[in-house]
This record gives structure tokens, C-alpha cells and sequence, in this order.
């Protein structure tokens, strides 16, 4: 079963109260995460037609700060679709309600897994490309994922060894080796 990207997409406005804000008065990146994990969740469940739970959250970056009074967007799509996971893409943007100027705050994707009623993984349907731009996100999940799996096998603890090059790039940073 394949399913168009749009039918699943989600847009969550809300206004940024005083209680969302952090000790510098700028809205908290936990409030923010949160809401993100939230229209992740929406969009993957939507899609899969299951409860879904977040798996893992690639590279989240806050570009520019939001301030208190202003309208946050969040918009989720469906990016890449597996047996049982989903990749959501979530964008994230501020308005200034006087001005009207908007600025995007930041984008991230969540990795979520389908889930039945028992909690064992449940199949996902596939999601149907009829664009470039949705060809080029599904690609770039499918190169994301391909990097992690590379990284995590990298670096296991099992078969990890401390080679002189290594040590030369943690020599290159800012730390003290103290090794025994």
C-alpha cells in the first residue's frame, strides 16, 4: 500500500506565551523539542495508521531565537518510509505578529516506529514520489541512515581500537589527554 506524502502532513500553530520562555526570556528549546516530537508523532501516526514512538531525532539545530508573542509554525511531512519506520521532516518557523516577518527556526528529522495494539512494530505503508524535491529527501534519509549505521559501527566498544591516527585527531582538539 503507498500513500500520498500530502494526506499525512501536519501544521501546528501556536502562540509563545511568558511560561514557554527560558532564565534569558527567549521561548525554552525543550518547549520547542517538545512540540516537535508532538507533530512528529501526529504526521508518523497519521501515515502509518498506528501508534508510533520516536526512535531517534537527527541533528537538531536552533538557527535563530523565539521570542515571547510570537506565532510558532511547525510543519511535518513524511520523508522516507521502511518496513516500519518513518522518517518525519519537521520545520519549524517563527512569525513577528507586528511585523510579519517570519524566520526559520529550525529543522530536524525524527525517525518513528509504527506500532500495533500489542506493541510489536507494525508495517508502514510506502510513500508515493511524484516529485524531484520529494525523490531528493527520500534519498537523503536513505544517506543519513547509511552514515549512522557507518558511525555506529565505527566507533562500537566492542571492536574499537585506539589507533595512532585517532590519537592524532583527538590531539587536534580542545581537550587534555590523560590516558593510561
Amino acid at each position: 500500500m503507498y500513500k500520498h506524502i500530502e494526506d499525512s502532513q501536519i501544521t501546528l500553530t501556536e502562540l509563545m506565551l511568558p511560561s514557554h520562555s527560558n532564565f534569558s526570556g527567549k521561548i525554552h528549546g525543550g518547549y520547542i523539542l517538545s512540540l516537535m516530537d508532538q507533530i512528529a508523532f501526529a504526521c508518523a501516526s497519521k501515515h502509518s495508521g498506528n501508534y508510533c514512538v520516536t526512535a531517534s531525532v537527527n541533528k537538531v539545530d536552533f538557527l535563530n531565537p523565539i521570542e515571547v508573542g510570537e506565532l510558532v509554525t511547525l510543519k511535518a511531512s513524511i520523508n522516507y518510509t521502511g518496513n516500519t519506520s518513518m522518517v518525519v521532516g519537521v520545520r519549524v518557523e517563527s512569525e513577528n505578529i507586528q511585523s510579519g516577518i517570519c524566520t526559520h527556526c529550525n529543522s530536524s528529522y525524527f525517525t518513528m516506529i509504527a506500532k500495533d495494539k500489542d506493541g510489536n512494530n507494525a508495517p508502514t505503508p510506502g510513500i508515493i514520489i511524484d516529485t524531484e524535491q520529494k525523490a531528493r529527501r527520500f534519498l537523503r534519509s536513505i544517506e543519513t541512515r547509511k552514515s549512522y549505521l557507518h558511525r555506529e559501527s565505527k566507533y562500537e566498544e566492542k571492536s574499537f581500537e585506539l589507533t595512532p591516527e585517532l590519537l592524532d585527531e583527538l590531539k587536534q582538539n580542545n581537550l587534555e589527554l590523560a590516558l593510561s
